[in-house]
């Protein structure tokens, strides 16, 4: 009884002690996630248990939304998970999405799987039309994700149609011009094929430095209004704070970049900028909910950190990251042109195996001719030496008879012939006797003649034999294949190309490995620039191609506002429109924004 007792109270001590969860979702780009969180977990809890799994180090780009009313929010760190103003029905789904966008990509992102998250979510953005991208860039952008998904063009694999289930244009650039699904994947894939060698990485790495000059890249839009009244567009990015005309998200009015600005808060709906210029007056503006003022805030201290972050020497894990990320550079770049010398080989290797047997076939044939001829000569000789055998017959045959008729002709002149009429007669046998004689004389001797040369005709046809035989031989006896320098075999794709020194690992980078590819890297700028300008001729010529097919009344207000622009001949990127803007005093830009 006493132990019954002493049980329950252990199981019930037991029970006290387990912790009580809730179920969590987590929704990336390209996967679902779902975790059991304690209840007095904090945001922060959450958060680093999803940047770990993902095996992510470069956090602060990062965080995981929701949505509350039809507003968006974040998460906050320091704030426990089920205190925030979340649906409390399991799984409590949270997004976890870019919340703060980098000023140039490829010198900010190291890690790969960043690099990867933000192409997934600027590529949707774009295809989503949350970011205005002229039809002549969506085919450029859309010839590098493939690039990414399917790795180097094959005609005889990517044939045409692969494209048909892809996602890769915004509806609004399909329906602007009178294109065919065919005509659309033709000019993709006409890019697509130049972009050949270019690894996964590299591709999306591509992609997003397009992408990043984009007029509406990395802006979060929210409607406010100034003293006035008037209602205006406030766009939060990583340069500063934007204002915008409502009917124009593409290119804003004034700007306000974050080395200018000293503090900003809100009090209600009110929001006050301090500019950095003490003597330069607050300028102020209305938003439509506290809870939108909220989250401008939040853009606005985040975006402004990593702007001075910026600014500053790289923290001793983003110098270690960046060391990591060349070294990986390093290893993969050296790996692929490995790879790509022993598909070189391989590929000469293949063609001296066609070349080969190729020769192969044809002395093949060779000696199929060279057999064939040798049994003609055998035919031959034998039909010769069987006339030979035929004409000697005949010429023993011709002989014999001369000798019969010598023998008749000796036998009439030994025969008396008493009268003279039958001597006449003799004598003309006599003399018919030696002609017939003489004729056979004759004919034996031609007989004889033909007899020695059949006998030659015989002998050359043996002599043709025999050399044709010779020929046959020499032929069978020949090498295949002409001896050849073994290549070896490709290492297998699970052991990792460093050497193995006493007790631990370490990469073999030589110095001439590293100057060869430093001098490559080089070599690459270079080609990159010339790339440049050929690639900027190539979106002008597309652009003047497909411009007789374009739809003048389905463009939208974005495309008419973006051909304007590019009439004028409007900025050549985002950061020399925002130079451009503030040129002018900030004292001039705030009376500026208050007058509008």
């Amino acid at each position: 009884m006493a132990g019954a007792i002493a049980s329950r109270m252990s199981f019930s001590s037991l029970k006290r002690k387990q912790p009580k969860t809730f179920t969590v979702r987590i929704v990336t780009m390209d996967a679902e996630m779902e975790f059991n969180c304690e209840m007095k977990w904090k945001g922060k809890d959450l958060f680093d248990l999803v940047c770990r799994t993902l095996g992510l180090r470069e956090t602060w780009f990062f965080g995981l939304q929701y949505t509350i009313k039809d507003t968006v929010a974040w998460l906050k760190m320091d704030k426990k998970v089920l205190d925030h103003d979340v649906s409390k029905e399991e799984p409590v789904t949270f997004h976890f999405l870019a919340k703060f966008y980098p000023e140039n990509a490829e010198e900010e992102l190291v890690q790969e799987i960043t690099q990867h998250l933000f192409f997934l979510q600027v590529k949707k953005q774009i295809l989503d039309e949350k970011v205005y991208c002229p039809p002549e860039a969506s085919v450029l952008l859309a010839s590098y994700a493939v690039q990414a998904k399917y790795g180097d063009y094959d005609p005889s694999v990517h044939k045409r149609g692969f494209l048909a289930q892809e996602e890769l244009l915004p509806k609004r650039v399909i329906n602007l011009y009178q294109m065919t699904p065919e005509m659309w994947e033709e000019r993709i894939t006409a890019w697509y094929a130049e972009h050949r060698g270019r690894a996964r990485d590299e591709a999306e790495m591509e992609y997003l430095k397009i992408a990043q000059d984009l007029e509406m890249y990395g802006v979060n839009y929210f409607t406010i209004r100034n003293k006035k009244g008037t209602e205006l567009l406030l766009g939060v990015d990583a340069l500063g704070l934007h204002i915008y005309d409502p009917e124009n998200r593409l290119t804003p009015k004034i700007s306000f970049p974050w080395n200018e600005i000293r503090n900003i808060s809100y009090s209600d709906k009110e929001f006050t900028i301090k500019p950095l210029d003490k003597k330069i007056d607050v300028f102020k503006f209305n938003s439509s909910k506290l809870r939108v003022n909220k989250l401008i805030l939040q853009l606005c201290i985040g975006n402004h950190d990593l702007f001075m972050r910026r600014r500053k020497a790289d923290s001793l894990e983003v110098q270690q990251m960046k060391a990591q990320a060349r070294e990986e550079k390093a290893r993969k770049q050296m790996e692929r042109q490995r790879l790509a010398r022993e598909k070189q080989m391989r590929e000469e290797a293949e063609r001296t195996r066609d070349e080969l047997e190729r020769r192969l076939l044809q002395m093949k044939e060779e000696a199929t001719m060279a057999n064939e001829a040798l049994m003609r000569s055998e035919e031959t000789a034998d039909l010769l030496a069987e006339k030979a055998q035929i004409t000697e017959e005949e010429a023993k045959l011709l002989a014999q008879k001369a000798a019969e008729a010598e023998q008749e002709m000796q036998r009439i002149k030994a025969t008396a012939i008493r009268t003279e009429e039958e001597k006449r007669l003799m004598e003309q046998k006599v003399l018919e006797a030696e002609v017939l004689a003489l004729k056979m004389a004759e004919e034996s001797e031609r007989r004889a003649k033909e007899a020695d040369q059949l006998k030659q005709d015989l002998q050359e046809a043996r002599e043709a034999e025999r050399r044709a035989k010779q020929k046959l031989l020499e032929i069978a006896t020949k090498p295949t294949y002409p001896p050849m320098n073994p290549i070896p075999p490709p290492l297998p794709p699970d052991i990792p190309s460093f050497d193995i020194i006493g007790d631990s690992l370490s990469f073999d980078f030589k110095d001439t490995d590293m100057k060869r590819l430093s001098m490559e890297i080089e070599k690459e700028k270079v080609e990159y620039m010339e790339k440049s300008k050929h690639l900027q001729e190539q979106l002008n010529e597309l652009k003047t191609e497909i411009e007789a097919l374009k739809l003048k009344e389905r463009e939208t207000a974005l495309d008419v506002l973006h051909s304007e622009s590019s009439d004028r001949g409007g900025p050549s990127s985002k950061h020399n429109t925002i130079k451009k803007l503030t040129l002018q005093s900030a004292k001039s830009r705030v009376a500026f924004f208050e007058e509008l």
